[in-house]
Protein backbone atom coordinates (compact mmCIF):
# COMPACT_ATOMS: atom_id res chain seq x y z
CA UNK A 1 0.00 0.00 0.00
CA UNK A 2 1.51 3.24 -0.95
CA UNK A 3 2.05 6.34 1.01
CA UNK A 4 -0.61 9.23 1.49
CA UNK A 5 0.29 12.21 1.12
CA UNK A 6 -0.20 14.88 3.73
CA UNK A 7 -4.23 16.25 3.29
CA UNK A 8 -3.49 19.64 2.52
CA UNK A 9 0.00 19.64 1.00
CA UNK A 10 -1.18 20.49 -2.56
CA UNK A 11 -2.69 24.02 -1.13
CA UNK A 12 0.02 24.47 0.96
CA UNK A 13 2.07 24.45 -2.26
CA UNK A 14 -0.10 26.42 -4.14
CA UNK A 15 -0.07 29.19 -1.58
CA UNK A 16 3.66 28.94 -0.95
CA UNK A 17 3.84 29.71 -5.02
CA UNK A 18 1.41 32.97 -3.95
CA UNK A 19 3.66 33.86 -1.53
CA UNK A 20 6.90 33.90 -4.22
CA UNK A 21 4.92 36.70 -6.38
CA UNK A 22 5.39 39.67 -4.80
CA UNK A 23 7.85 41.74 -6.42
CA UNK A 24 9.46 45.59 -5.58
CA UNK A 25 7.58 47.29 -8.29
CA UNK A 26 4.32 45.51 -7.23
CA UNK A 27 4.91 46.88 -3.65
CA UNK A 28 6.16 50.36 -5.04
CA UNK A 29 2.81 50.68 -6.69
CA UNK A 30 0.45 49.69 -3.66
CA UNK A 31 1.67 52.65 -1.92
CA UNK A 32 1.59 54.62 -5.03
CA UNK A 33 -1.77 53.84 -4.89
CA UNK A 34 -2.63 54.61 -1.31
CA UNK A 35 -0.89 58.08 -1.34
CA UNK A 36 -3.56 58.80 -4.33
CA UNK A 37 -6.32 57.69 -2.54
CA UNK A 38 -5.06 59.45 0.72
CA UNK A 39 -4.34 62.64 -1.73
CA UNK A 40 -8.14 62.01 -2.80
CA UNK A 41 -9.10 62.31 1.18
CA UNK A 42 -7.03 65.60 1.25
CA UNK A 43 -8.09 67.32 -1.33
CA UNK A 44 -11.53 66.99 -1.02
CA UNK A 45 -12.60 67.02 2.58
CA UNK A 46 -14.96 69.75 3.78
CA UNK A 47 -12.56 71.81 5.91
CA UNK A 48 -15.97 74.23 6.79
CA UNK A 49 -17.54 71.13 7.99
CA UNK A 50 -14.88 70.23 9.80
CA UNK A 51 -14.51 73.00 11.13
CA UNK A 52 -18.13 72.76 12.66
CA UNK A 53 -17.38 69.22 14.18
CA UNK A 54 -14.00 70.66 15.78
CA UNK A 55 -15.72 73.27 16.97
CA UNK A 56 -18.39 71.28 18.67
CA UNK A 57 -15.87 69.06 20.65
CA UNK A 58 -14.06 71.96 21.84
CA UNK A 59 -17.43 73.17 23.23
CA UNK A 60 -18.70 70.16 24.62
CA UNK A 61 -19.20 70.47 28.59
CA UNK A 62 -19.48 67.29 28.89
CA UNK A 63 -17.68 63.71 28.24
CA UNK A 64 -16.51 62.58 24.34
CA UNK A 65 -17.89 59.55 23.64
CA UNK A 66 -16.74 57.83 20.44
CA UNK A 67 -17.82 54.26 18.94
CA UNK A 68 -17.86 52.41 15.80
CA UNK A 69 -18.02 48.48 14.75
CA UNK A 70 -14.95 46.60 13.93
CA UNK A 71 -11.95 48.21 12.29
CA UNK A 72 -13.98 51.60 12.01
CA UNK A 73 -14.57 50.66 16.68
CA UNK A 74 -10.39 49.98 17.04
CA UNK A 75 -9.98 53.61 15.82
CA UNK A 76 -12.98 55.18 18.09
CA UNK A 77 -11.00 53.34 20.53
CA UNK A 78 -7.55 55.16 19.63
CA UNK A 79 -8.79 58.63 19.25
CA UNK A 80 -10.38 58.77 21.81
CA UNK A 81 -6.93 57.39 23.84
CA UNK A 82 -5.22 60.44 22.12
CA UNK A 83 -8.12 63.01 23.51
CA UNK A 84 -7.61 61.22 27.17
CA UNK A 85 -3.71 62.02 26.55
CA UNK A 86 -4.43 65.73 26.08
CA UNK A 87 -6.34 65.77 29.53
CA UNK A 88 -10.04 66.31 27.64
CA UNK A 89 -12.81 64.04 28.62
CA UNK A 90 -13.31 61.06 26.58
CA UNK A 91 -13.90 57.47 26.26
CA UNK A 92 -14.99 54.88 23.83
CA UNK A 93 -18.82 52.66 23.97
CA UNK A 94 -19.03 49.49 22.50
CA UNK A 95 -22.42 49.67 20.49
CA UNK A 96 -23.12 46.25 22.27
CA UNK A 97 -22.50 46.22 25.05
CA UNK A 98 -24.16 49.76 25.18
CA UNK A 99 -27.39 48.41 24.48
CA UNK A 100 -26.86 46.06 27.53
CA UNK A 101 -26.30 48.80 30.32
CA UNK A 102 -23.01 50.54 29.47
CA UNK A 103 -25.66 53.10 27.70
CA UNK A 104 -26.19 53.97 31.57
CA UNK A 105 -22.97 56.19 31.51
CA UNK A 106 -23.78 58.62 29.07
CA UNK A 107 -25.62 62.04 30.04
CA UNK A 108 -27.39 64.65 28.22
CA UNK A 109 -24.16 67.06 28.49
CA UNK A 110 -22.52 64.35 26.34
CA UNK A 111 -21.58 64.17 22.68
CA UNK A 112 -21.33 61.00 20.95
CA UNK A 113 -19.11 60.35 17.51
CA UNK A 114 -20.11 57.35 15.55
CA UNK A 115 -17.42 56.27 13.11
CA UNK A 116 -18.67 53.74 10.44
CA UNK A 117 -17.62 54.07 7.05
CA UNK A 118 -21.02 52.52 5.38
CA UNK A 119 -23.33 54.45 8.06
CA UNK A 120 -25.60 51.68 7.90
CA UNK A 121 -23.74 49.45 10.42
CA UNK A 122 -26.67 47.55 12.46
CA UNK A 123 -25.35 47.97 15.53
CA UNK A 124 -25.15 51.94 15.60
CA UNK A 125 -28.44 52.26 13.71
CA UNK A 126 -30.23 50.11 16.83
CA UNK A 127 -27.70 52.24 19.06
CA UNK A 128 -29.07 56.25 18.07
CA UNK A 129 -32.50 56.01 19.07
CA UNK A 130 -31.53 54.93 23.01
CA UNK A 131 -28.63 57.49 22.68
CA UNK A 132 -31.25 60.15 21.25
CA UNK A 133 -33.34 59.23 24.49
CA UNK A 134 -31.13 60.04 26.79
CA UNK A 135 -30.30 64.09 25.01
CA UNK A 136 -27.42 63.02 23.67
CA UNK A 137 -25.33 65.28 20.70
CA UNK A 138 -25.18 62.79 18.00
CA UNK A 139 -22.25 62.83 15.26
CA UNK A 140 -21.96 60.76 12.22
CA UNK A 141 -18.08 60.35 10.51
CA UNK A 142 -19.11 58.57 7.40
CA UNK A 143 -17.87 57.56 4.22
CA UNK A 144 -20.70 56.24 1.92
CA UNK A 145 -23.65 58.64 0.77
CA UNK A 146 -26.26 58.56 1.11
CA UNK A 147 -25.98 56.29 4.05
CA UNK A 148 -28.93 55.79 7.38
CA UNK A 149 -27.01 57.71 10.30
CA UNK A 150 -26.89 61.04 8.21
CA UNK A 151 -30.93 61.29 8.77
CA UNK A 152 -30.48 60.24 12.21
CA UNK A 153 -27.46 62.52 13.43
CA UNK A 154 -27.70 66.33 15.07
CA UNK A 155 -24.17 66.64 12.65
CA UNK A 156 -22.50 64.51 10.11
CA UNK A 157 -18.58 64.57 8.76
CA UNK A 158 -18.56 63.12 5.57
CA UNK A 159 -14.74 61.86 4.90
CA UNK A 160 -14.07 61.72 1.05
CA UNK A 161 -13.13 57.90 -0.01
CA UNK A 162 -12.34 56.87 -3.67
CA UNK A 163 -11.67 53.37 -2.83
CA UNK A 164 -10.22 50.71 -0.51
CA UNK A 165 -6.62 49.87 -1.70
CA UNK A 166 -7.35 46.39 -1.52
CA UNK A 167 -8.04 44.60 -4.78
CA UNK A 168 -11.68 43.73 -4.34
CA UNK A 169 -12.54 47.12 -2.45
CA UNK A 170 -13.49 45.52 0.31
CA UNK A 171 -10.54 45.36 3.22
CA UNK A 172 -11.13 48.41 5.07
CA UNK A 173 -7.59 50.01 4.75
CA UNK A 174 -8.15 52.62 3.66
CA UNK A 175 -10.87 54.54 4.96
CA UNK A 176 -9.78 53.59 8.09
CA UNK A 177 -6.61 55.20 7.64
CA UNK A 178 -8.38 58.43 6.65
CA UNK A 179 -10.21 57.86 9.92
CA UNK A 180 -7.32 58.10 12.13
CA UNK A 181 -5.52 60.99 9.73
CA UNK A 182 -9.14 62.60 10.67
CA UNK A 183 -9.58 62.02 14.26
CA UNK A 184 -5.25 62.67 15.46
CA UNK A 185 -5.90 65.78 13.40
CA UNK A 186 -9.11 67.05 14.93
CA UNK A 187 -7.24 65.83 18.13
CA UNK A 188 -4.39 67.94 17.78
CA UNK A 189 -6.67 71.22 16.62
CA UNK A 190 -8.05 70.99 20.01
CA UNK A 191 -4.89 70.62 22.02
CA UNK A 192 -3.76 74.00 20.27
CA UNK A 193 -7.61 75.41 21.15
CA UNK A 194 -7.24 74.46 24.70
CA UNK A 195 -3.62 75.95 24.69
CA UNK A 196 -2.17 72.50 26.05
CA UNK A 197 1.29 73.68 27.30
CA UNK A 198 3.86 70.81 27.40
CA UNK A 199 4.44 70.68 30.92
CA UNK A 200 0.53 69.77 30.99
CA UNK A 201 1.04 67.28 28.19
CA UNK A 202 4.52 65.78 30.06
CA UNK A 203 2.10 65.40 33.11
CA UNK A 204 -0.18 62.76 31.75
CA UNK A 205 2.86 60.81 30.81
CA UNK A 206 5.11 60.53 33.69
CA UNK A 207 6.21 57.12 32.80
CA UNK A 208 6.98 58.13 29.42
CA UNK A 209 10.48 59.49 27.86
CA UNK A 210 8.60 63.06 27.24
CA UNK A 211 7.30 62.89 31.07
CA UNK A 212 10.56 62.02 32.14
CA UNK A 213 12.23 64.82 30.83
CA UNK A 214 9.75 67.63 31.39
CA UNK A 215 8.66 66.79 34.93
CA UNK A 216 11.92 64.86 36.63
CA UNK A 217 14.48 67.24 38.39
CA UNK A 218 18.20 66.05 39.17
CA UNK A 219 16.85 66.26 42.86
CA UNK A 220 14.04 62.99 41.94
CA UNK A 221 17.39 61.14 40.50
CA UNK A 222 20.04 62.06 42.66
CA UNK A 223 22.24 59.66 45.36
CA UNK A 224 21.57 61.27 48.30
CA UNK A 225 24.47 62.27 50.88
CA UNK A 226 24.36 58.97 53.08
CA UNK A 227 24.88 57.43 49.87
CA UNK A 228 28.17 59.99 48.56
CA UNK A 229 31.62 58.75 48.42
CA UNK A 230 32.98 61.23 50.01
CA UNK A 231 36.76 62.36 51.42
CA UNK A 232 38.81 64.79 52.38
CA UNK A 233 41.89 66.43 50.40
CA UNK A 234 44.09 65.66 53.05
CA UNK A 235 43.66 62.10 52.69
CA UNK A 236 46.14 59.57 51.02
CA UNK A 237 44.67 58.44 47.81
CA UNK A 238 45.44 54.59 48.51
CA UNK A 239 43.42 55.16 51.13
CA UNK A 240 40.12 56.16 49.40
CA UNK A 241 40.72 53.24 47.51
CA UNK A 242 37.16 51.35 49.09
CA UNK A 243 35.30 54.36 49.03
CA UNK A 244 36.29 55.05 45.30
CA UNK A 245 35.03 51.85 43.92
CA UNK A 246 31.88 50.54 46.77
CA UNK A 247 29.59 53.24 46.07
CA UNK A 248 29.43 53.08 42.32
CA UNK A 249 30.00 56.53 41.23
CA UNK A 250 33.01 55.80 39.59
CA UNK A 251 34.30 59.10 41.91
CA UNK A 252 35.48 60.51 45.34
CA UNK A 253 33.92 64.11 46.07
CA UNK A 254 36.51 65.90 47.60
CA UNK A 255 35.00 68.12 50.36
CA UNK A 256 36.12 70.18 53.59
CA UNK A 257 34.67 69.98 57.66
CA UNK A 258 31.44 72.40 56.32
CA UNK A 259 31.22 69.85 52.99
CA UNK A 260 31.87 72.44 50.87
CA UNK A 261 32.41 70.61 47.38
CA UNK A 262 36.64 71.27 46.83
CA UNK A 263 37.06 68.98 43.95
CA UNK A 264 36.50 65.23 42.25
CA UNK A 265 38.76 62.49 42.00
CA UNK A 266 38.20 59.47 39.43
CA UNK A 267 38.69 55.89 38.72
CA UNK A 268 39.87 57.29 35.81
CA UNK A 269 42.69 59.87 37.57
CA UNK A 270 43.60 57.04 39.86
CA UNK A 271 44.94 55.22 36.52
CA UNK A 272 46.73 58.41 35.04
CA UNK A 273 48.26 58.88 38.57
CA UNK A 274 49.35 55.68 38.92
CA UNK A 275 51.06 55.61 35.04
CA UNK A 276 52.72 58.77 35.74
CA UNK A 277 53.65 58.31 39.87
CA UNK A 278 54.20 54.28 40.22
CA UNK A 279 54.69 53.59 43.78
CA UNK A 280 54.83 57.19 44.64
CA UNK A 281 51.08 56.93 44.48
CA UNK A 282 51.60 55.67 48.02
CA UNK A 283 52.57 59.12 49.49
CA UNK A 284 50.01 60.94 47.60
CA UNK A 285 47.10 62.73 49.16
CA UNK A 286 43.55 63.46 46.83
CA UNK A 287 43.61 67.15 47.32
CA UNK A 288 47.17 67.41 45.14
CA UNK A 289 45.70 64.83 42.33
CA UNK A 290 41.92 66.16 42.19
CA UNK A 291 40.18 68.17 39.57
CA UNK A 292 39.54 71.49 41.53
CA UNK A 293 36.99 72.48 38.75
CA UNK A 294 34.58 69.93 38.18
CA UNK A 295 31.43 70.32 36.41
CA UNK A 296 28.58 70.73 38.52
CA UNK A 297 24.61 70.84 38.93
CA UNK A 298 21.51 72.42 40.75
CA UNK A 299 18.99 70.43 42.31
CA UNK A 300 16.30 71.98 40.76
CA UNK A 301 17.97 71.50 37.13
CA UNK A 302 15.71 69.04 35.10
CA UNK A 303 17.07 65.74 35.12
CA UNK A 304 17.79 65.98 30.77
CA UNK A 305 19.63 69.13 31.21
CA UNK A 306 22.19 66.95 33.71
CA UNK A 307 22.34 64.69 30.90
CA UNK A 308 23.18 67.24 28.47
CA UNK A 309 25.78 68.69 30.47
CA UNK A 310 27.52 65.26 31.10
CA UNK A 311 27.95 64.50 27.16
CA UNK A 312 29.11 68.24 26.34
CA UNK A 313 32.20 69.45 25.04
CA UNK A 314 35.60 68.29 25.62
CA UNK A 315 34.57 65.34 26.86
CA UNK A 316 31.81 63.33 28.41
CA UNK A 317 31.68 62.33 32.24
CA UNK A 318 29.64 60.18 34.03
CA UNK A 319 27.99 62.00 36.79
CA UNK A 320 27.46 65.42 38.48
CA UNK A 321 28.05 66.49 41.73
CA UNK A 322 24.77 68.38 42.94
CA UNK A 323 25.55 71.50 44.90
CA UNK A 324 23.43 74.29 46.63
CA UNK A 325 23.72 78.27 45.71
CA UNK A 326 26.94 78.08 48.62
CA UNK A 327 28.95 75.28 47.08
CA UNK A 328 27.60 72.44 49.59
CA UNK A 329 27.78 68.86 48.35
CA UNK A 330 24.00 67.48 48.36
CA UNK A 331 23.48 64.91 46.38
CA UNK A 332 25.57 63.08 43.15
CA UNK A 333 24.03 62.14 39.87
CA UNK A 334 25.33 59.55 37.41
CA UNK A 335 24.36 58.88 34.14
CA UNK A 336 23.95 55.39 34.93
CA UNK A 337 20.75 57.11 37.45
CA UNK A 338 19.52 58.64 34.04
CA UNK A 339 19.76 56.40 31.41
CA UNK A 340 17.92 53.17 34.29
CA UNK A 341 15.04 56.29 34.59
CA UNK A 342 14.65 56.37 31.02
CA UNK A 343 16.22 59.74 30.16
Amino acid sequence: MGSLSPPFSNLEDQNREKLTTLDQAHLLNLFKSQQNYLNHFFQNLDLSQTLTFTQTLLDSKGTIFFSGVGKSGFVAQKISQTLISLGIRSGFLCPVDALHGDIGILSSQDLLVLFSKSGNSEELLKLVPCVKAKGVYLISVTSVRPNGLVGLCDLNVHLPLQRELCPFDLAPVTSTAIQMVFGDTVAIALMGARNLSKEEYAANHPAGRIGKTLIFKVKDLMKKREELPICRERDLIMDQLVELSSKGCGCLLVIDDDYHLLGTFTDGDLRRTLNASGEGIFKLTVGEMCNRNPRTISPDAMAVVAMQKMESPPSPVQFLPVISDHNVLIGIITLHGLVSAGL
